[in-house]
């Protein structure tokens, strides 16, 4: 196919782009200005304090695993009743996003995690010191709603700063931080269970919690391009780093009122607006395929406390430390593969003689993002499927414990690789609304990761070790010709909803200028 037949708009569908445009100014708009004015080194620290952030939801979710049993003792519930407060926190886990994910694509990153910080640390707080199981299931609730949008907002604040040619490095490590905290919450739970009790693990979050805001509130700058656009233009003032607002302090107002655009008016979230991508052709089946892909990582991640408890009698902190392998595959396939997506990138566009200037984002709308992102998450879910399947029947043959550790260690690697793949291309898709699609798609992944966690052991029970993971690996394999049609039907959808949006921009310019007239 040649290059005009793949084509990708450069903004999202319409109910986004007619809400969330770039800030009206000659400096944003100029072809000579780059993309973020933020220095590599302040975009590198930026990208840090994401990472970290987006590590605290699936860390949440996943340090409180081993302390399951004391907990159900303690607080006199059996085992299934305690295991209904990990459904509920999925579930708020979900929705919470859809909420902050549109707050912050609208007034700014920095308020969104604020806020979300705020409410984590009361919660991480009152768990601490919590004695009843209403009480536990009602805080980690409220938990899941401060922490979730985290991993939203970080995927917008990579998109932010990095243009689409170095994409793959940024989001594969805030990726890596979203993959990593299954894997290493489970060994931080165990060892702080085994050692100084239960209630230590919530202090240890509120703790860490704090010490993430703390630089948030001093230093972390405002990202947001509906706000800041390159980062050349100063946020309201209320949303501004302590920092500068010291730094600032003697700062004539009108210097500032005079470079601050138009925006639009603050709002109230939108969830509306979260699930309306959802009805997007290529958007719902990448959504669907990318949901499926987190059910099948998110199994072995609920199961292997159970399995190897029961096959190779461990305890809560041998459990823990089995985690090992699997985090050290996530975090290598979120950095190697990212660099691998950006090697691809350049190889495409040198290909068809596309100059990429550093700094400067191309037009995506005539870009064939397919060809880059697709094929590499093909062969990544085929691989790391595949290690599912044969890690089922490990399991179920009871094989010495370095077979399963080493089938971990692929599964982590390959199918992270293949979901930051296709984690990276929704953000190709809405590229001004990134923090709302990834909200979408942590809605979506959450709910089927509820339920995914209330049956998964089931499964095992009635299915066997070996035909549960087979049954899921063939779930993957069924739906992974999901990416060989966006290859072939997802640029045509994207021009056809691109036409769309360009329709609607000129009616809405020919109102404003009709508009104008009359009150002319």
């Amino acid at each position: 196919m040649g290059l005009e037949e793949h084509v990708s708009p450069s903004t999202g569908p319409d109910h986004h782009d007619d809400q969330q445009s770039q800030p009206e100014t000659d400096t944003i708009n100029s072809a000579e200005a780059p993309y973020s004015v933020f220095s590599k080194r302040k975009r590198v620290f930026i990208i840090i304090m994401t990472t970290l952030c987006a590590i605290i939801s699936p860390l949440s979710a996943n340090i409180y695993f081993p302390a399951l049993n004391v907990l159900s003792a303690e607080l006199h519930v059996s085992s299934s009743l305690i295991n209904v407060s990990l459904t509920t926190f999925m579930i708020f886990q979900g929705l919470a996003p859809v909420f902050l994910g549109d707050l912050a694509d609208t007034a700014g990153r920095r308020p969104a995690y604020i806020i979300g910080f705020v409410f984590y640390i009361g919660a991480c707080i009152g768990l601490a010191l919590q004695t009843s199981f209403p009480a536990l299931l009602i805080l980690r609730c409220l938990q899941a709603c401060g922490s979730s949008s985290t991993i939203a907002l970080a995927s917008g604040v990579a998109a932010d700063v990095s243009t689409s040619q170095e994409r793959g490095t940024y989001m594969g490590w805030v990726n890596g931080g979203a993959l990593l905290g299954p894997s290493i919450g489970p060994v931080l739970g165990g060892v702080l269970a085994q050692f100084l009790g239960w209630r230590s693990i919530f202090w240890f979050l509120a703790i860490l919690a704090g010490v993430i805001l703390i630089p948030l509130v001093l230093v972390f700058p405002e990202t947001g391009r509906n706000v800041v656009g390159n980062g050349s233009i100063p946020p309201q003032r209320w949303n501004r780093d302590l920092l500068t607002v010291i730094r600032d302090r003697g700062k004539n107002k009108s210097q500032d009122t005079e470079r601050q655009p138009s925006l639009r008016q603050l709002r109230f979230p939108n969830p509306l607006s979260t699930l309306r991508i959802l009805k997007e052709k290529d958007v719902g089946l990448l959504l669907l395929f990318n949901c499926l892909v987190y059910c099948a990582f998110y199994s072995v991640t609920t199961s292997l406390p159970f399995l190897f408890a029961e096959i190779y009698n461990f305890n809560a902190l041998q459990i823990g430390l089995s985690f090992i392998p699997y985090g050290v595959g996530s975090l290598l396939a979120a950095v190697l593969n990212g660099h691998m997506l950006d090697w691809r990138f350049r190889q495409v566009a040198n290909s068809l003689g596309i100059k990429i200037v550093k700094d400067k984002t191309i037009d995506l709308r005539y870009f064939p993002l397919e060809r880059v992102r697709f094929p590499l998450a093909l062969v990544l879910i085929l691989i790391g499927n595949t290690a599912l399947l044969c890690y089922g029947w490990v399991l179920h043959v009871q094989a010495p414990l370095a077979v399963p550790l080493v089938l971990l260690f692929f599964i982590g690697y390959f199918i992270t690789g293949s979901f930051n793949c296709c984690s990276v291309a929704l953000i190709d898709y809405y590229p001004n609304s990134p923090a709302t699609v990834t909200a979408c798609n942590n809605l979506c992944r959450c709910l089927l990761g509820a339920g995914n966690t209330a049956v998964i052991i089931l499964m095992i029970n009635s299915m066997g070790r070996g035909w549960c993971f087979t049954f899921i690996a063939l779930v993957i394999y069924a739906t992974t010709p999901i990416l060989w049609v966006l290859m072939r039907w997802g640029p045509a959808w994207r021009e056809e909803r691109a036409q769309k949006i360009d329709a609607k921009n000129i009616i809405q310019a020919e109102n404003s200028d009709e508009s104008k007239e009359k009150a002319g």
